[in-house]
C-alpha cells in the first residue's frame, strides 16, 4: 500500500509555522508533495523532515519566495530528475520526477494565469508543451502518477459558481478542453474516478469567508495513467488541515 499527499502549501516556512511538521508527523504519509514552497532548502531546517524520515529533494525557482516544488519520501527514489528540461518552467522551479521501481511520480506546479494576459498565454503554452513532454515520457515510464496544483477546475461539479466563473482563470473553456485532452489520453482523475458524484474542493480565495462557506474550487490532482487505475483504494481531501488556502489531496493505492 502507498499513501501519496500532494499539497499546494503557499509558502513552506510559513506552513511549518503553522503547525506543519506536527501534522506530517501524525500522518505518516509514504510520499508528500508540496507546491508552492517559496524556498530554497538552505532556507529550512531540513532536519525537521529527515527526523520524520523523510528524503527530500527539491526544484526550487530561481526567484527568491517564488515557485517550487518539494517531494518528501519515505523510501529513497532510484533516480530524481530536477525539471522538464524546458528553461521557462524549469527556471520557475515547476516540475520534479523520481522513479520508484517500475513507476515514476511528477510533482507539479501548474502556472496561473489570474494576473493577466501575459501569465494566460504563458500557462497555455505550457499546458500544449506539458502534454507533449508526458506523452514522450509515457513511452520509456509507462505507470505514471501525476500530482501537484493544475491551477484548473475541470467540469462544473468541481467549482462552486460554474456560471459567473466562466471566464475567470482557471475554468476558461479552452483549460477546461485541456483537462478533457488530458484525462482522454491515458490518464484517470484518482479522486473522480473514486467519487464520480462527490463535491469536494481543494483551493478557496482569502476573500469574502469563502473557505468557511466552503465556496471553493477543485484544481489539485493526483492524475494516474489507465494502467493503475484498478490499483485505486481511496482519494479525497483533507479540508480540516489549515496551513495555507489549499488544503492536501490524499491518493492511497496498491503498488
Amino acid at each position: 500500500m502507498l499513501s501519496i499527499i500532494s499539497y499546494n502549501i503557499n509558502g513552506i516556512r510559513a506552513g511549518i509555522n503553522k503547525g506543519l511538521i506536527d501534522w506530517l508527523k501524525a500522518g505518516d504519509y509514504d510520499i508528500v508533495c508540496f507546491q508552492e514552497t517559496k524556498a530554497n532548502p538552505d532556507q529550512v531546517d531540513l532536519g525537521v523532515f529527515e527526523e520524520l524520515g523523510y528524503h527530500h529533494h527539491w526544484c526550487s525557482a530561481e526567484k527568491k519566495g517564488y515557485s517550487g516544488v518539494l517531494t518528501l519520501s519515505k523510501k529513497a527514489p532510484d533516480q530524481v530528475i530536477t525539471g522538464c528540461g524546458m528553461d521557462a518552467y524549469d527556471l520557475e522551479g515547476r516540475i520534479l520526477r523520481t522513479d520508484f521501481g517500475d513507476w515514476t511520480l511528477l510533482n507539479c506546479y501548474f502556472p496561473s494565469g489570474t494576473s493577466g494576459d501575459l501569465r494566460q498565454n504563458f500557462k497555455m503554452q505550457f499546458l500544449d508543451d506539458f502534454f507533449q513532454y508526458v506523452e514522450t515520457l509515457k513511452k520509456e515510464r509507462s505507470q505514471l502518477i501525476i500530482v501537484g496544483d493544475y491551477n484548473i477546475a475541470h467540469t462544473e461539479i468541481d467549482i462552486h459558481d460554474p456560471v459567473r466563473n466562466k471566464k475567470s482563470s482557471g475554468f476558461l473553456p479552452e483549460e477546461r478542453a485541456w483537462m478533457t485532452k488530458w484525462f482522454d489520453s491515458g490518464f484517470v482523475d484518482s479522486f473522480r474516478y473514486l467519487n464520480p458524484e462527490k463535491v469536494e474542493y481543494s483551493w478557496w480565495s482569502y476573500r469574502a469567508n469563502a473557505r468557511a462557506n466552503n465556496k471553493g474550487w477543485r484544481i489539485d490532482y493526483e492524475s494516474v495513467t489507465d494502467n493503475l487505475k484498478e490499483k485505486l483504494l481511496e482519494a479525497y481531501h483533507l479540508n480540516e488541515a489549515k496551513h495555507s488556502d489549499h488544503c492536501p489531496v490524499y491518493l492511497r493505492l496498491d503498488l
